[in-house]
């Protein structure tokens, strides 16, 4: 979602500049590529690229094509083969041992549900949603593109009709929540990119001392929205934390008043008052959110795990399971920001549902599979 929120800024940006522009995206891999499905950029004509389709070995051509696609006012489909250190036809030496298909849209302003547009249908809600986009590898073929935003519950916003024949399928991958690609029709050149997008993590801190600056910095490099909840007023304010979202002084029998939780919001106690701690600790137990990370040896877990025993509150596994303490990755964190570091680095592997050990150990690809139906 911070690639999409980059490129709808830069967007923006670009058309109250009268800028014209070009959306490219990453709509199907065979074998290894750095960016997988769904990976995008905007690219404008006067050279300015937001977000990324590779990992800067595809960029510099992708703008040319990027710029043709502007200038001609049309859809274009290119196809790298970067397997091929001898490929004459990108004349790169790329060597990640995989074709990448990338589709370039001229953004028509003018267009209603164009694909900026039903990109920035994401932001209207913290909620999952499908796009798909339609394509097909024959580069002579007419290139739909991006076609259809669907939500649950949302009106079903497209600018081709071919697109609502695949409204079962989106139902599906919001389902499954795995994106796929798959042939739209028996005999038909036409492939669609179903497209799984979850909103932001939503994280919510309780503790605003020094040791909390490290861990907003870094999750804001992720996109992710931070609000911060402490009951000191010299602590809790926006100058000391000014990538956060919300900054509050609040109590911490308050603390969950006007938080919504949802999938996507985990929570990390790190105020260093045991009593306050103690108190959100028995606020989110009666709630559904899947992560509490809390700060501290798990002598203060077992602690507070006693202590909630003589007020009555019997902890269950369920609820046990959602609690992580010691909080973070084991990777011998001593100063605040390597702290930060591992808090960061299980959060993120929690979220994806990983376990978070080291890719050197890991059989099969990098990247999860993305489910491809002849």
């Amino acid at each position: 979602m911070k690639e999409i929120s980059e490129i709808l800024k830069a967007y923006s940006e670009a058309k109250s500049e009268g800028k014209k522009t070009a959306l490219a995206t990453v709509v199907k891999v065979e074998g290894s590529s750095y960016r997988q499905p769904g990976a995008r950029m905007l690219v404008t004509e006067d050279g300015l690229l937001t977000g990324a389709i590779s990992g800067g070995c595809l960029e510099g051509d992708a703008l040319r094509k990027a710029l043709l696609s502007i200038n001609q006012k049309q859809n274009k489909l290119v196809t790298y083969n970067t397997s091929n250190e001898d490929d004459a036809e990108i004349g790169l030496q790329l060597g990640c041992n995989g074709i990448v298909h990338i589709l370039f849209e001229y953004i028509d302003d003018e267009l209603e549900n164009n694909p900026i547009q039903l990109l920035s249908q994401l932001k209207s809600e913290r909620k999952e949603a499908v796009i798909i986009t339609i394509f097909s590898l024959n580069k002579r073929a007419n290139q739909i593109g991006t076609s259809l935003f669907f939500r649950k519950d949302s009106p079903v916003l497209h600018h081709n009709n071919s697109a609502l024949n695949l409204i079962t399928e989106a139902k599906e991958v919001l389902l499954t929540k795995m994106t796929s690609v798959k042939k739209i029709q028996e005999n038909s050149e036409d492939e669609a990119l179903i497209e799984y997008i979850k909103p932001p993590v939503s994280l919510v801190i309780a503790g605003a001392g020094n040791d909390v600056q490290p861990l907003v910095k870094m999750t804001a490099l992720l996109g992710w929205e931070v609000t911060i909840g402490d009951g000191r007023n010299a602590h809790a304010t926006k100058k000391r934390f000014p990538a956060a979202h919300k900054v509050t002084v609040v109590k911490a029998e308050d603390f969950l008043e006007n938080v919504n939780i949802d999938d996507q919001t985990f929570f990390v106690l790190m105020t260093h008052n045991y009593k306050y701690d103690l108190a959100v600790l028995k606020l989110l137990l009666e709630t559904d959110c899947r992560y509490i990370g809390i700060l501290g040896p798990k002598s203060k877990l077992n602690r507070m795990l006693d202590d909630l025993q003589l007020e009555g509150i019997a902890v269950n596994e369920e609820q046990l399971q959602r609690i992580h303490s010691p909080i973070g990755l084991d990777i011998g964190a001593e100063t605040s920001e390597e702290i930060a570091l591992s808090i960061v680095s299980e959060l993120k592997a929690f979220e994806s549902g990983k376990i978070g050990t080291s890719l050197k150990y890991k059989s099969g690809k990098i990247h999860d599979e993305i489910y491809y139906e002849a």
